[in-house]
């Protein structure tokens, strides 16, 4: 019997190589993004292409409702559910100086990657108590968080609070779940459409020796990870997490 995994924000990016690698690892995928279907097809038609068995659901992740209906056409469609991925975020539409940022800006970040992601969550973990352990664990929830949890930038001030936040939620559900494993994955400077706005800035933290690994990341990097915190080789971790920052996060003298 394969494993069920959704993956939230699964149309690009982080999301679609979380989704592959976790499909060709032998899960069916449950791909949770805001667009119509039809606006990926070239993507999703690769997992086709792949073998893998996927569903669509559109939705967003700040709407109760469409957590809601994510949670139960993913167990109308395949049963049960095994891994949940917190993929979905977003980043202020405008970057701002923490004294001129608004209320709204804030409002927005906050309620799709930290409420949104902490109600799906629940969501997802009470369907997983509730469902009869078939495999070695009886979940794996695994939340994509970032380097600004602790790293400031305040120029979007909303979006470290909001990593911040998902960081704690990794540590609270880790500590509610019992048999449920609760792991982070931080990214740090991933080639995707949220840092291509900002692509001179990191290209030259590149080429002056920021990143003891002197590439971007990319988001296969992460994918892998993720995928190692939702396998059988990772029984006895929970509420931790890794760096998947080119090593940005050492602290040098």
């Amino acid at each position: 019997m394969k494993k069920t995994a959704i993956i939230t924000g699964a149309s690009r990016g982080i999301g679609y190589a979380a989704a592959k690698k976790l499909g060709m690892d032998g899960c069916q995928v449950v791909l949770f993004a805001t667009g119509e279907k039809e606006r990926y097809k070239a993507a999703i038609d690769g997992l086709t292409q792949a073998g893998i068995t996927w569903h669509y659901v559109r939705g967003s992740l700040d709407c109760r409702e469409d957590r809601e209906r994510l949670i139960r056409e993913t167990v109308e469609k395949f049963g049960r559910i095994d891994i949940l991925v917190n993929n979905a975020g977003v980043a202020p539409k405008e970057r701002k100086d923490l004294l001129e940022m608004s209320e709204e800006s804030f409002d927005r970040v906050l309620g799709i990657n930290t409420k949104g992601t902490m109600f799906l969550t629940q969501l997802a973990a009470k369907q997983m108590i509730k469902q009869e352990q078939i495999f070695k664990s009886k979940g794996h929830i695994v939340n994509v968080g970032s380097c600004s949890a602790e790293v400031s930038s305040t120029s979007r001030g909303e979006y470290c609070v909001s990593k911040a936040a998902v960081s704690m939620l990794t540590t609270l559900f880790a500590d509610r779940l019992e048999g449920i494993l609760v792991n982070e994955v931080r990214p740090g400077v991933i080639a995707t459409d949220m840092t291509s706005v900002v692509t001179e800035k990191y290209d030259t933290m590149i080429k002056n020796g920021v990143f003891p690994i002197a590439r971007w990341g990319k988001a296969e990097d992460v994918a892998e990870m993720i995928a190692f915190f939702c396998s059988d080789s990772v029984l006895y971790t929970t509420g931790n997490y890794v760096d998947v920052d080119g090593g940005f996060h050492i602290k040098r003298l």
